[in-house]
């Protein structure tokens, strides 16, 4: 089957006129502009397809948005920052919250993530929670990837930019298995969290954080009581 952004009588003959659904969430409008820009372009290359676009800068307006398109028309294409204003009610904290609940109302909406995370622990937590359809790590795209993105995701077919799939590839290059702990105590140990203060936050006691980080280590073989090469070894495979 030929993609949808395909040119040409072909194409034109084979898709009839089109309106889709975009909501773009970000609270950044230099950006939500691009991406506005972004859908137009596709627009001006193909006359059948047509975009209503609206736009959210925080979680509130979000939410009120996807309520209303909930019981309308739907959305077909939300693009999806991840760091936006919290909701009024501190029920939705950020974009990762947003999209778990677009999954739930909009089933059937596209969504592509463009954030400005790239450590791999956030990015492996918004693929598992999320889902997107397209993950963009923001510092990764121009113009001519945005709109490539969209196309593809639009034809049916899932789009990462080349952070995320460099962390696919040095994942599936690494026999290391570890579980949601694991990956957590790296991670909260990479941005300087003190052990003392790790039971506060992962749901486990000081003895059994250490025993973990122990056998961490004895995994990465890292060869004394050095916690930076942990972390480097850990950053290396791909793990955060």
């Amino acid at each position: 089957m030929e993609p949808l952004f395909l040119l040409g009588a072909q194409y034109k003959n084979k898709i009839m006129s089109k309106k889709f659904n975009v909501l773009i969430i970000d609270d950044h409008p230099i950006i939500a502009d691009a991406y506005k820009s972004a859908f137009e372009y596709i627009s001006t290359e193909n006359i059948n397809i047509a975009f209503k676009i609206a736009i959210a800068v925080n979680c509130d307006e979000a939410i009120l948005k996807i309520t209303e398109a909930s019981k309308k028309n739907g959305i077909d294409i939300v693009f999806l920052d991840i760091s936006i204003p919290p909701s009024s009610d501190g029920k939705i904290l950020s974009g990762e919250d947003l999209g778990v609940n677009i999954r739930k109302v909009l089933p059937k909406c596209k969504i592509i993530v463009a954030t400005t995370f790239n450590d791999n622990y956030r990015i492996q937590a918004i693929l598992k929670n999320v889902n997107p359809d397209g993950f963009l790590i923001k510092n990764d795209v121009n113009k001519e990837e945005l709109v490539t993105s969209i196309k593809t995701v639009m034809d049916g077919t899932p789009y990462y930019s080349k952070s995320v799939l460099e962390l696919f590839r040095k994942q599936s290059s690494t026999d290391y298995k570890l579980d949601k702990i694991d990956r957590q105590l790296l991670y909260e140990m990479s941005i300087g969290t003190k052990m003392k203060d790790l039971p506060n936050i992962i749901p486990m006691s000081m003895a059994g954080l250490e025993k973990r980080k122990k056998n961490l280590k004895e995994l990465f073989k890292v060869q004394d009581n050095d916690d930076r090469e942990l972390i480097l070894k850990a950053k290396e495979k791909g793990f955060i």
